[in-house]
């Protein structure tokens, strides 16, 4: 399944890292995101989300509908 995975971080500024991973489950999505935070972000990390990715090609058709 893919995964959009959003890390926050930032002492005075809050600044975000947004990751797309593939992955079998959500523990072994968290897994390959923390591995893809760079080291020196690490430290100043405070909230990870991590939500399924939008399947593009099944909500955006291309048409106007309405």
């Amino acid at each position: 399944m893919d995964y959009q995975v959003t890390i926050r971080y930032g002492k005075k500024k809050q600044r975000y890292l947004s990751l797309a991973v593939t992955a079998p489950d959500a523990p072994a999505a968290l897994r390959l995101a923390a591995d893809g935070i760079p080291s020196d972000l690490a430290p100043e990390v405070d909230l990870v989300e991590l939500r399924g990715a939008p399947d593009f090609d099944k909500t955006f058709s291309g048409s106007d509908d309405s």
